[in-house]
């Protein structure tokens, strides 16, 4: 069972979406439904960590002065 539906697509991205069917000898109707259905069971994209800052206390921020051997003192590595 289909249900009949209108989408208005620009006139370039259509003549691109054309020339890509005759090109891979399918329908339009073919390469639409199959992007919709690639939409419909992707999977979000994994938001990131939110950072807390400052990411090394200081007593007076901005006057820290880091070189590499204090940043390993004051973060613990793996």
């Amino acid at each position: 069972m289909f249900m009949r539906t209108t989408v208005d697509i620009p006139d370039v991205v259509y003549r691109e979406l054309k020339a890509k069917a005759v090109r891979e000898n399918r329908s339009v109707k073919e390469i639409i439904l199959r992007g919709v259905e690639v939409e419909l069971r992707s999977k979000p994209a994994k938001k990131g960590k939110r950072v807390s800052l400052p990411l090394v206390p200081s007593k007076r921020p901005g006057s820290l002065e880091v070189d590499n051997d204090k940043i390993y003192d004051l973060i613990s590595f793996p």
